[in-house]
């Protein structure tokens, strides 16, 4: 059985900082790709970084870019999301996804899908 079990988010005060958490089981970690969603109330869900396991090439949304940091350890099958600079615009659910895709993922497509952890940004 494929599980994603994100962890990590919570309430901040705009400029902090999280970490979320993805732990990963049931698959090859190795040879998939690790995606972070978001979607915040009322817009559509939406790709905001994604890592190849394979060779660590890595994808950011401009609207994080240089703000958050994805990154994977394969020997715990565990990815994980840097969010700093936080703003208000930044509060959403936020999902650990995984397809044997990077391109996939910058596109908006996955395969497994974790249930979620809500970033709040308070201002």
């Amino acid at each position: 059985e494929v599980k994603l079990v994100e962890s990590g988010g919570g309430l901040v005060q705009a400029g902090g900082s999280l970490r979320l958490s993805c732990a990963a089981s049931g698959f090859t970690f190795d040879d998939y790709a690790m995606g972070w969603f978001r979607q915040a109330p009322g817009k559509e869900r939406e790709p905001v970084a994604a890592i190849s396991n394979r060779d660590g090439r890595t994808y950011y949304a401009e609207s994080v870019s240089g703000r958050f940091t994805i990154s994977s350890d394969n020997a715990k099958s565990m990815s994980y999301l840097q969010i700093g600079s936080l703003e208000p615009e930044d509060t959403a659910v936020y999902f650990c996804v995984a397809d044997a895709g990077l391109w996939n993922l910058r596109i908006g497509i996955g395969t497994f899908w974790g249930q979620g952890t809500q970033v709040t940004v308070s201002s």
